[in-house]
């Protein structure tokens, strides 16, 4: 199963924490957890609230949020 990347376009931490799991060469799965409502459950679910992005998620287990201490609030739905 590959990474998961839980984030928003609009979050620069997200693109960053993106670009460097290219970088590495690490497949992922991208979700935008202001554009798809059932991401944002499951990211709900995996962490509670408030959300901050991004959030890089293992075998069903998150393993990092944000990127090099740095995060984006995202609003309740």
């Amino acid at each position: 199963m590959p990474l998961e990347l839980f984030g928003t376009r609009s979050c620069p931490y997200t693109a960053e924490l993106r670009d460097d799991l290219d970088w590495q060469g690490r497949a992922f799965v991208e979700y935008d957890v202001e554009e798809d409502p059932s991401a944002r459950e499951r990211l709900t679910a995996l962490c509670g609230t408030p959300l901050a992005v991004p959030v890089l998620v293992d075998d069903g287990s998150v393993v990092q949020v944000g990127m090099s201490g740095r995060s984006c609030y995202v609003a309740p739905a």
